[in-house]
This record gives C-alpha cells, structure tokens and sequence, in this order.
C-alpha cells in the first residue's frame, strides 16, 4: 500500500510514504485538470482521459505505482457500466436483433480478421501471431461504445441498438478465443470438450438466473425497496456476485455483469436502480480510461508506431466498409448502417488482453513486443472512432452521396424510440386517483411515476401504467422523455421535490404545464413565482376539481392563466387574513 521514498544519499530511511489514496487523489486531480482543457477545446473527454493515463504514467510522472489497485478499479468500472447496460435492455430488443447481430459480427470477423491476418503477415509477424493479430483486430470496443451512446442518449436507437448487439456476440466470441489460446498455448491443440463443458455451464446459469428473477425475486423486491439505501446495496450485490460467478466457472466476468442486469430488467424497479449506480459507474469508468492510456510509454510508442498505423488503417476504414455491407444487404437504411458502422470502428480493450495473455511464458504463442503494437492500435483507433462518433451526423451528410449504394430499394423500417407520454403524474397518494380518471376519460396518453413498492404494486393490479422512480432523478426524468410532456402533475406535497421538477421543465420544457401541490398560502406562492401553472392546496380546491377542469380545458395556457390569477388574488386575500 505504501512506497518509500529514498534520500539522495541512497539511505533507506523513509522520507514519505505514498498511500494508494495519494496516488488516487493526483491522478484525479490531473484528470480534472485535463477534463477542463479538453471541454474549453471542444474535444472528447475520453480522450482527456486516455491522455491523464499518458501524464501519470512512466513516460512522464510516474505516479501509479499500484498498479494492480488501478486494475481492479478499472474492472469494477467495466462490470457497473455492463450491468448497468443489462438493467436496461429487455428480451424483446434482444430475440429481433439476434439475427442481424450474428450475421454482422460473423462478416466482420471473417473480414477483418483476414485483412488483420494478411497485414501481420507483411509486417513479418508469424502465422500464429498473425492469426491472433487479426482476431484481436475484429473485437469492438464495448466500454467506448456504450460510453458514448449513453452520452448521447442513442443507445435506444436502432444503429445503437444494432452496435450493442454486435458487441454482445463479440463478447461471446471474446470467451471462446482466449479459451482458445489457452488451450493451444497448453495442449497445442483445441479440446473440444472444454468448449462443450463451457456452453452447458452457460446455459445452466442462464437458466437458474431466469428462474431466480421469475420466481424469487419479485417476492422479496418489495420489501427491498421500501429502503433506497437497502435496495442500492441490493443491487450491487447482485450484480458483483453474479458477475463473480460467472468469472469462477470459466466465463468474464463482464459478459457475467450483463447477465446479472438483463435477470433482473423486467422488474419494475430497474430504471431506478440503474439510476443510483450510475453515479459510480462514471467515477470508475474515468480510471479506467485513465490505466488504459497509463499502459504506453514513450518508448513503446516509437518502436510501434508503423505497425500500429498500419493495422489501425485496416480497422477504421475496413471495419465500417464490411459493416455497412452487412447491414445493407440485410435490408437496413444507409443512415443506419452508416452510424453502427462508425460506432465499431476501433479496437477492443479486450484485443489488448488477447495479445498479452498470448504472449504470457506459459502460452507464448505471440512475442510480448506485440502486446505493445495492439495497444498503441487500440489507442490509435479509439481516439479516432471517437470524433468519428462525436461527428457522426456531419460525416454522413458528407459522404451521403457516396453511401447510397449501400441501401437497397427496399428497407427495414424498424423503429426503437422513446415512449412519449403527453401527461406524467407523480405520486399517487393525494388525489392521484382522480388525475387518472380524468386522463383516461380525456384518452391521453398517461404515465405514473412513485416510489413507494405498494403504490406500484398497487397500480400494477389496476392496470395502470407506472414506473418506479424518484421524481427529483434527472436520468429517470430523460428515460421517461419529460422535456416531450405536454402536462406535469405531481400530487407530492414536498416543496423541495416540486421545486426540482419546476427547475428541469423551466430548462428542458418550458411549454409544459406543471401542476402540483403545497401546504400553505407561503409555499403556493413560491411554486407560482418559479413558474408553476396552477398550485393545489387541499384546503382550497381539491385534486377532483381541478380534474374536471383539466377535463374541461385539457392544456390550454390561457384558461389555466385565468384559473391561476383568481387562485393568486383568493391567496393574497387569504394571507392577509391570516
């Protein structure tokens, strides 16, 4: 945990010891530093990142010295961001982009990893290196890939959805390739029984997860949830130590992480336990950019940079061409294609560990000075796909004419969006009842949103749409597409709670109208100060009667402007008497 510092005269007296907790603190300090450069210079912040690596690595400071520490906190960010991904994808997204995923990633393997082979092979590399070159070129980023779809919020959409299906058979694939170096680096030779032995244990523990979370879980979630704190470590729990089992019985333990989310995505809790982590995720997903750009030193870089340039070309330029062929004759848009295609376009972080573990004494299959090449390769490509990613619209209005031929006449029209809802209603409680009476009699399209487990439960039994969610949760705010809403009403009576939903539809939706509650003439007041459209006290006009207004007039500002006025002069009457 400490590192001494010696004096100048070589003495091994201890000047200071340097703690993980000190080098942590630098290296994001550094970091925030960097950040702030790269946001004044309009430049991705992953790339700020990958650069803090560079600084407080030994090219130049020298501050990480802990390096399995880092390691381990790269791993933890990788396994929230996956399960985290997993709490979010639901089997019906995943059995209709099955096929194209399969195909795509089958015709980007056999492409690139021929391409990637050939190249190594003119770089003088051996047939066996050259072979786990090209396969280690076919491998997409995952953590880039879901980094940036999530930043962009387009993770739901087709060419995202698409990308996260590739990367799930990639990471299938991935299993089955560093089993197969292994194997070989051993035995010399690929048993097939092992990789039968693999697929069985897979299928068991899918199995048992599916039972687990059709079974067992719903039983106990409610009282979990009754506690943030209680459900939070619930979920971490769940998604480390199914990630954990995954990772003793032979698989990664990320592919372990995604399962452990999807187990459990149709619970009615997900969104909101996906919301808490994220917080955490994004703290650990920074270090581990930043060990991924530690890994190079100057050195290394100048011995590898023509091989790196090289096979970086083979993948920025081949991997997107053989992609949008792919989608294309499946039947996709050019636009689609084009934009999944720019999201698989860098190497894998999993293409670094491929060529070290097979350049290991116990394998050495490959020559360690390759691990070196990869991952200068996948530093280069990165960089790269993520301005192409950043940018991807003004590339494909440049190169639309070209693209053209990818699409045939006859397109898949498929269709990923948002669900928009034109009334939300948080709570339930207060009055809720009466909203929703009003909602369905009006045949809008309405949503509840609460966080107590009965209540869900409760709306569940009356068949009522709901979500499970904290209304002052920016990330469930966006996941419920409230910035679209044409009408906002919350019947919760905490002032703080209505405050920060005023603050996010004055910024994201200003258009909309906002009802809510309060519990006195002083709090009223503030709501409609800060821009509220009509503000509910029990003891003056009840949920029922606003209801048949909302009936009435339905979104209309300039009735509700005439209905707040006369409550704002009964309010300043009511005050006086008081």
């Amino acid at each position: 945990m400490y590192h001494s510092r010696y004096d100048t005269g070589g003495n091994s007296s201890v000047m200071y010891e340097e703690s993980i907790f000190t080098q942590l603190s630098i290296v994001i300090v550094i970091g925030g530093i960097v950040s702030i450069l790269m946001r004044w210079l309009k430049q991705p912040l992953i790339i700020g990142y990958i650069l803090t690596g560079i600084i407080v690595g030994p090219s130049l400071f020298d501050i990480i010295h802990e390096k399995e520490a880092f390691e381990a906190f790269s791993e933890i960010g990788v396994t929230l961001l996956l399960f985290i991904i997993g709490l979010g994808l639901h089997v019906g997204i995943i059995k209709s982009l099955g096929k194209v995923s399969v195909t795509t990633a089958a015709v980007t393997l056999a492409s690139i990893g021929g391409l990637g082979a050939i190249a190594s092979l003119m770089l003088g590399l051996s047939v066996a290196e050259a072979t786990i070159m090209g396969v280690a070129l076919f491998f997409s980023s995952t953590i880039i890939i879901l980094k940036v779809l999530t930043d962009k919020r387009e993770l739901s959409r087709l060419h995202g959805q698409i990308a996260l299906g590739v990367i799930l058979v990639e990471d299938v694939i991935a299993t089955l390739a560093l089993l197969a170096v292994a194997t070989i680096g051993t035995a010399g030779s690929i048993e097939l029984s092992q990789v039968g032995s693999l697929a069985l244990t897979g299928v068991g523990l899918a199995s048992g997860l599916f039972l687990v979370s059709k079974y067992i879980l719903p039983r106990c979630i409610r009282f979990l949830a009754h506690s943030q704190e209680l459900l939070f470590m619930f979920t971490i729990a769940w998604g480390f130590g199914i990630a954990t089992l995954f990772d003793v019985v032979g698989f990664s333990h990320e592919i372990g992480a995604l399962f452990a989310g999807v187990a459990i995505a149709s619970l009615p809790y997900a969104t909101a336990m996906a919301n808490r982590l994220k917080p955490l995720r994004d703290f650990f997903i920074v270090l581990f950019f930043i060990t991924l750009g530690e890994l190079l030193s100057f050195e290394a870089i100048s011995s590898s940079i023509m091989p790196a340039v090289i096979l970086s070309l083979v993948v920025i330029l081949g991997k997107p061409l053989f992609v949008m062929i792919s989608l294309g004759l499946q039947g996709y848009t050019k636009l689609t294609s084009f934009k999944a295609a720019i999201n698989l376009s860098q190497v894998s972080e999993f293409s670094i560990i491929l060529v070290l573990f097979a350049a290991t004494p116990g394998v050495a299959l490959v020559r360690p000075e390759l691990g070196a090449i990869i991952t200068l390769t996948a530093l280069i490509t990165i960089s790269t796909s993520t301005y192409m990613m950043k940018y991807d619209d003004k590339l494909y209005h440049l190169l639309e004419p070209v693209l053209r031929v990818f699409e045939r006449k006859r397109v898949k029209e498929h269709k990923h969006k948002k669900e928009v809802y034109s009334v939300i209603l948080f709570g339930y409680h207060r009055g809720g009842h009466e909203f929703v009476q009003a909602f369905r009699e009006m045949k809008e399209h309405y949503l509840v949103v609460d966080y107590d487990p009965e209540v869900i439960e409760h709306l569940d039994h009356q068949g009522i749409r709901n979500i499970f969610g904290d209304a002052t949760d920016e990330e469930l705010l966006e996941e419920v597409s409230a910035q679209k809403s044409s009408m906002i009403v919350s019947v919760i009576t905490d002032i703080d709670i209505n405050r920060s939903l005023l603050g996010y539809l004055r910024y994201h939706n200003p258009h909309a109208v906002f009802i809510c509650h309060a519990n006195s003439y002083e709090q009223a007041a503030e709501l409609y100060k800060h821009g509220a459209t009509y503000v509910i006290l029990p003891h003056f006009l009840g949920s029922e009667r606003i209801g048949g207004f909302i009936k009435k007039h339905g979104f209309n500002h300039k009735a509700f402007d005439s209905y707040r006025k006369h409550h704002v002069i009964t309010l300043g009457r009511n005050a006086l008497r008081s």
